[in-house]
């Protein structure tokens, strides 16, 4: 099997648990590292999926990865080659298909609850699951890009994950550890501990209760990713 290519746009926001899942069900990855100056490919040809994490930077900003980033997903989405996107990854799925990225109403930092959406698209990815605990992590938020459906939504954000297809953007943050979560937390802790807002966590909360937190969101994502890797090619 082609890697599945996996673009990092900030050293602390790795792949995460998705790495793991994917070291665990033997199939080969490439980690792109558009922090460390690395350009994305012209190509999709040599991977079998497109993955996107994270970051602090806007998919507005002026940026020169963002174009060919977009080209990407809308080349891989045209050859029916799945991308999946986590929070910055998202918002580039959906900018890269007609969709918007604006200022969300709140930040949300730490964990939430979100819904799963009562039609058929949300069904096929997370079946009888209702809602559960994840993190959060952004500033920012999409629309919905044409042909694209909303699966996941909470009080603060309504678009918290879509899905057009085989392919699954997401606001929120499935992909986290235990050390993720840490090292997020100190380095934003000054920023955190100044933000006046109730959907923003203290350290202290966020990391309480850490290690069962971090194990049933893994149980989660195990399952959307588990779906995700049926269309790698």
């Amino acid at each position: 099997m082609k890697p599945v290519a996996i673009f990092r746009h900030l050293p602390i926001e790795g792949p995460g648990y998705f790495a793991t899942f994917l070291n665990n069900n033997h199939i080969p990855w490439q980690l792109i590292k558009i922090d460390a100056g690395e350009n994305p490919p012209d190509s999709i040809k040599p991977f079998s999926g497109l993955v996107f994490m994270g970051g602090p930077m806007s998919v507005n900003d002026d940026l020169p990865w963002i174009e060919p980033s977009m080209n990407l997903i809308r080349q891989a989405i045209d050859q029916e080659i799945p991308v999946l996107g986590h929070c910055l990854g998202g918002q580039l799925m959906a900018k890269a298909l007609g969709g918007s990225v604006t200022q969300s109403p709140v930040r949300e930092m730490g964990w939430g609850k979100v819904s799963v959406k009562n039609n058929p698209v949300a069904q096929a990815w997370f079946n009888d699951l209702t809602e559960f605990e994840t993190f959060h992590w952004h500033g920012e938020t999409f629309s919905l890009p044409e042909g694209a459906t909303c699966i996941l939504s909470n009080q603060h954000c309504e678009n918290q994950a879509f899905a057009v297809e085989i392919h699954l953007g997401m606001q929120c943050h499935v992909e986290m550890t235990e050390r993720m979560i840490k090292d997020w937390c100190d380095v934003s802790y000054e920023e955190i501990m100044r933000l006046n807002d109730p959907t923003v966590q203290s350290p202290s909360e966020i990391e309480s209760n850490l290690t069962d937190r971090v194990a049933h969101l893994n149980a989660v994502a195990e399952h959307l990713y588990t779906k995700w890797i049926t269309a790698l090619k």
